[in-house]
């Protein structure tokens, strides 16, 4: 799609000063090149393998652990219960939720705002799984030269099973992380088995073609354009930075002017900088820009192009860190790094505050839910012995891991008395109805309508919950 600048309105009363005007046509949208990136080791990659994969491997081992005879890490939609190892959350718990976010989100500004993109260069799963589908392809087709010339080859056999293997992969660890995802929410051990009997439900089918598909599409085809367009931290992660904000960076002042030259030039003496203009920081790019260029929101702080930086810098004996993280002021001014400044101290105040919030909310938390229900059929009834009667019906949940025995009192209610089973024990994750009569002598009832609670606590006294309601009567004449 081509757009021009529109002439319509340009005043042209003063011909003597009007001169021809070159309107220059350009893409809305940049059609995408495919981005052959290079094989590069270094320091930081080395990183990268405490980073990205242990979340990789507990993303897949996760749903094969076992824990208190339950699947370690479990989201039970059908029965309302998200296990966590040894926590169980309910539907009652959805401000541990709330606080959950808001601890992620201030922990990205934090970190963002100290240390640039890092969650994007070495955690994101963006970033793990295209890592794998890169390194798929390098196995089955070869290294980055040979992959250019392997596409640009007309096809045959050897372009066919080299193809094949390669797509092979990328299916296989889509259909791995398709799996995994589902086994979040289905039990694995129920999962696996019914796939192979062909006896998998609509629902875990169609999400599990769902992320095969996602998975297959952007770590295989999209890569970078989901950071460049569809990933919104990219786009407001400016907002988070500020001159002291660590990036990868290009040392312009020592690197320029740019030029090829033997390693034993005097490169110095001919106006040289020490950047050789080999390429290798754009050939080893996932997202395809020169860091030289500057600072670019496509970049996400992988530091390939410092691993392979430094790689060249030692072959030629310079110094390394041409390349390196660094701030703006530094890199500019010449200034020491400040770590503690007041928008960095400000998302740390407010991420503490969050996490002991959210730690008070989780111990404090109540592991009894109830609810009260009094017989509407009646308002009252008068027993045989001339006592006042109220029934109602106590829906107990044990919301903690084991079970748990409870006992129910009165209270609000001088002189009545209470009937029915009022010590009950009750399985983890269960609840159970209670049927319980609530009885008084009249001559004791003040208001014909009586604020009442029912006290159920366990019998450790750990927890304990109060649900208040009302009882009925004819009051006193």
């Amino acid at each position: 799609m081509n757009a021009k600048i529109p002439l319509e309105n340009i005043d042209t009363s003063d011909a003597d000063v009007v001169q021809q005007i070159d309107v220059e046509e350009f893409d809305l949208y940049e059609k995408r090149e495919k981005i052959y990136t290079r094989k590069i080791r270094g320091f930081f990659q080395r990183v990268r393998l405490f980073t990205g994969w242990p979340l990789l491997i507990a993303y897949f081992a996760l749903p094969w652990i076992n824990w208190d005879e339950r699947q370690s890490v479990l989201f039970d939609v059908p029965n309302d219960q998200f296990h966590i190892f040894g926590l169980t959350l309910w539907p009652e718990d959805l401000i541990l939720l709330a606080a959950i976010l808001i601890i992620a989100a201030m922990a990205l500004l934090a970190v963002t705002t100290w240390l640039g993109r890092v969650w994007c260069g070495y955690t994101c799963p963006q970033t793990v799984w295209t890592s794998i589908f890169m390194w798929a392809e390098q196995v089955t087709e070869g290294s980055r030269n040979a992959r250019i010339k392997l596409d640009q080859a007309p096809w045959s056999l050897n372009k066919v099973i080299r193809k094949t293997a390669k797509h092979s992969i990328w299916l296989g660890v889509s259909l791995l992380t398709a799996i995994s995802f589902v086994g979040y929410f289905t039990p694995m051990r129920e999962l696996v088995p019914n796939m192979f009997t062909f006896t998998l439900g609509g629902w875990e089918t169609f999400w599990i073609l769902f992320f095969v598909l996602g998975t297959y599409g952007n770590a295989g085809w999209l890569r970078e354009q989901v950071c460049k367009y569809m990933c919104p931290y990219a786009r407001f992660q400016a907002v988070m930075f500020d001159s002291d904000t660590l990036i990868v960076s290009y040392d312009a002042e020592r690197g320029e002017s740019r030029g090829t030259r033997k390693k034993d030039l005097d490169y110095k003496a001919e106006g040289m900088g020490d950047c050789i203009d080999c390429q290798i920081c754009v050939q080893v790019c996932p997202v395809g820009i020169d860091i030289r260029d500057g600072l670019q929101y496509e970049c996400i702080n992988c530091a390939l192009c410092i691993d392979g930086c430094n790689e060249v810098m030692d072959k030629m004996d310079y110094s390394r860190g041409l390349i390196r993280y660094t701030t703006e002021n530094k890199l500019q001014h010449n200034q020491e790094h400040r770590l503690l400044r007041p928008k960095l101290i400000g998302f740390g105040v407010v991420l503490l505050t969050m996490i002991g919030l959210f730690g008070f909310l989780l111990f404090d938390r109540d592991l009894i839910e109830a609810d009260v229900t009094r017989d509407r059929g009646q308002l009252y009834q008068q027993t045989n012995n001339g006592l006042i009667e109220n029934v109602y019906t106590l829906s107990i949940l044990n919301m903690d891991q084991v079970s748990q025995h409870y006992r129910i009192s009165l209270q609000g209610l001088e002189g009545a008395e209470l009937k029915g089973k009022t010590d009950v024990e009750i399985a983890s994750g269960k609840q159970i109805d209670v049927l319980l009569r609530v009885q008084i002598d009249p001559a004791s009832l003040t208001e014909m309508n009586t604020p009442v609670a029912f006290v159920i606590s366990s019998w450790d006294k750990a927890s304990s919950v109060i649900e208040e309601t009302r009882f009925i009567g004819p009051g006193r004449r």
